[in-house]
């Protein structure tokens, strides 16, 4: 599931919500009760390029040969 990032119009609060796609745009409830309105915003999230990969074998499992270790 998709992270997606919220902001109030009024205050600039910002709330990142675990979201499925299909609820991307309904409306957000308040966390602290309050009747404020959040909408939706772009959301740039950043990948560590540092992060682990599997280059002789695959996990187990397999990795679906839909990765860098089984070009083409």
């Amino acid at each position: 599931m998709p992270l997606y990032e919220y902001r109030c119009a009024d205050d600039g609060t910002t709330l990142t919500l675990l979201r499925t796609m299909a609820q991307a745009d309904d409306p957000v409830t308040d966390p602290d009760g309050l009747d404020r309105t959040f909408e939706r915003v772009q959301s740039v999230f950043q990948v560590d390029a540092t992060a682990p990969r599997h280059t002789s074998s695959p996990p187990a499992g397999g990795c679906g040969h839909g990765c860098a270790c089984h070009p083409g």
